[in-house]
Parts: C-alpha cells; structure tokens; sequence
C-alpha cells in the first residue's frame, strides 16, 4: 500500500502544478482584436435634408403626443398620434386623414412648437399595426427637427 501511495503522490502534485499553471497563463494574456476601430457612444444623426430625401411622408405638426408605449420583452415601441398637421411630402398616399397614428422605436424629444415628422412605411408589426390602425413608422436615424419660422 505504501509503495503504491510513493508512486501516485508524486504523479498527483505534478498534474496540480501542470493544471494551474495553465490557467494562469490562459487568463494573464487578454488580445483585444478591435481596439482600434471600437468607437462609444457616437451614433450617425441625419441632417434635415437627408431626412427629408429618405422620407416616404414628412408632416409639419405642432401637436404630437405619446399615445401608447411598450417595453420589456422585445424591442422598445411607441406610438405617437399626430392630432393635426400639414403633408409637405407624400409617396404613398395623395390624402392622409388626421389624426394620424405612428410607430417609433425609439422614444422622441417631442418639441412645444411646430416639428417635422420623417415616416417610413410601417415594415412589421403586423398585430399592432391592425390593432391601432398603423401605416407609417418613424424614420430610424432622424432626430426631430423644429419648423423654422420665416421672416
């Protein structure tokens, strides 16, 4: 018995040493393959032109509200509901009836005064586009811009 415990003692410290040793080593050399092209917390925000371009429906309207919201499970989504307004752009639709319902990922910075509203078509959602008789989204990289009152 005592020669077998002779021979396994020292087979057992070397697999301990040989184990720790790599783990050791495995966590001492951290290789970052992106350092150089990782950027925080910059974010691409289009001008009102590009907006404007990218735009299927932009609305001059002063008064937008936050009608519903949800989040959680999934994505983010708000709907905003514009009471009145003006179409200075239309793709789709040669009439548009207020007030209108949209959907936004993202929450808005809603303005007191007159803004321009960028929409797209509304591109799935199909549940609570039915339910809340939606057509249109907002335009994912555009801010909310103020009308600029001419003098």
């Amino acid at each position: 018995m005592k020669r077998k415990l002779l021979y396994f003692l020292p087979v057992l410290f070397m697999t301990l040493s040989v184990s720790c040793e790599d783990k050791k080593l495995h966590n001492e050399h951290k290789i970052d393959l992106f350092a150089n092209e990782r950027e925080e917390g910059t974010a691409y925000v289009m001008d009102e032109q590009e907006c404007f371009n990218a735009s299927d429906m932009v609305v001059s309207a002063s008064d937008v509200k936050l009608a519903d919201s949800s989040s959680g499970r999934g994505p983010s989504v708000f709907i905003y509901k514009i009471a009145s307004g003006q179409v200075l752009k239309s793709n789709r639709d040669s009439v548009v009836v207020f007030p209108l319902q949209i959907l936004s990922n993202q929450r808005l910075k809603l303005k007191k005064d007159s803004m321009y509203m960028y929409l797209k078509k509304l591109e799935g959602y199909p549940f609570i586009a039915k339910e809340k008789n939606l057509k249109y989204q907002w335009l994912k990289t555009a801010p909310v811009y103020s009308v600029k009152k001419e003098e």
